[in-house]
Order: C-alpha cells, then structure tokens, then sequence
C-alpha cells in the first residue's frame, strides 16, 4: 500500500489567525518501506515571521522572501500525495494549515479520512508516556543528531520510522531466517546410561515385610 509521511512549518499554531505555511516535506512509502521519493518545498508566506515560529524552525522572513507563494507549488504537491492515505504527527495540525491553504487558493480540501495520525497511535500504544516526536525517537532508538531545528523533510523521515516501530516494525524476511537458521550450531546431545527399573533381592524383602505390617488390606477382602 502507498503512504505519504509528511510534515508542515507554518508561522504559527492557528490558521484562522492568520498564520501561513512556510514548508511541506513529504515521502513516499510503500509496504512501510520508504521509496526514496520526496517532495519537498520553502514557501513565502507574505507575512512577517513571528519570533517564536523562527525560534522552532529557523526560517527567517529574509530567507522565505521570494520563495514560491503556496499557489506556485500546490499542484505539484498534489500531483505527488495523489489520493494516498496521509501520515502525520498532530494530523489535525497539518490537515488544517494544508486545508486553509487549499480553502485560500479555493481549491478542494483534503478528506480528513485520508490522515492516519501517529499523535494518536502512540496514545493508545504508549498510555501515560510523552508522545513528542522526539520522544518518539529517543523510546525507538532513533538517531536524533542531524536535527538541530524542527524542519519538514527531515521531520518526515524521522516519522517515517517512527510510524514503522508503531504499526510492528520490520520483520525479519524468510530467507535471513533460514540463513540464521542454517548458521545455528548444533546443540550437543549429554547422552546417560540406562537405568535399571527392577527391584533388588533387598527391595523385594523390605516391600514384603512392609505389606505384612498391613491390616486387613483391601486385596485380601
């Protein structure tokens, strides 16, 4: 089955304030294996960048100036995610900024059917545990040093195998098993002599004197 993992960087927390989308990273899988096929793009959001957004992302005004407007880009975008299942972190955070963009460019939005929420996955695999995506990658082993700042390619290929470890990870083919298999070496056999089950002249002699002490046994009514 094709998957999109994607991620967005916006200005801010709410569309309806205002606030624009100012990067899309998204990747391709199939089968829970990424294809190596992205999408990726910067997009001048016509509008100042608050200090607090710059301070999670990076993204400047001066950077993101000049870049292609969401219109510039969207078809492509589309032409990449198709009508395939959206994987998000926080889906209802990227669903309603891509959304607004699309409502915006008075293009249809996306189906919200389409999102599968990883959020939401890890709350229900994970009660009680920090469900953060970085969270996420430390509980999984996930190598977290290239990420200095959240951005959205990189954040998309963190989720890809994050949401990998969340729906049971990869498991091992059945050729590599039967290679392990093969390479196992062969358990030694500890071999004991026979033991002897019959009675002994003493054995037999105790046993009869000990039946004799018997009253009344229930062989002999």
């Amino acid at each position: 089955m094709r998957e999109i993992v994607f991620d967005t960087e916006t200005t801010g927390i709410m569309p309806g304030d205002g606030h624009r989308v100012v990067e899309i990273g998204a990747l391709e899988m199939i089968g829970r294996v990424v294809t190596g096929r992205t999408f990726h793009t910067y997009i001048d959001p016509c509008r100042p960048m608050p200090k607090d957004a710059q301070g999670v992302h990076g993204l400047s005004s001066a950077f993101l100036t000049g870049q292609p407007i969401f219109e510039a880009v969207v078809d492509e975008f589309l032409d990449f995610i198709q009508d395939s299942p959206l994987v998000a972190h926080n889906a209802v955070f990227d669903f309603g900024f891509i959304n607004y963009e699309l409502m915006r460019a008075r293009m249809p939005v996306i189906a919200n059917s389409r999102a599968v929420c990883t959020l939401e996955l890890s709350r229900k695999k994970h009660p009680g545990a920090k469900h953060t995506l970085d969270a996420l990658c430390n509980r999984y082993g996930i190598d977290l040093s290239q990420r200095t700042k959240h951005g959205a390619l990189i954040d998309a290929e963190l989720l890809a195998r994050v949401y990998v470890e969340l729906t049971g990870g990869r498991q091992i083919g059945f050729d590599l098993a039967a290679d392990i298999v093969e390479a196992a070496p062969e358990p030694t056999r500890v071999t004991h002599a026979v033991r002897a089950h019959a009675a002994s002249d003493a054995e037999l002699l105790r046993h009869a004197a000990f039946v004799g002490t018997l009253k009344d046994p229930l062989w002999l009514s």
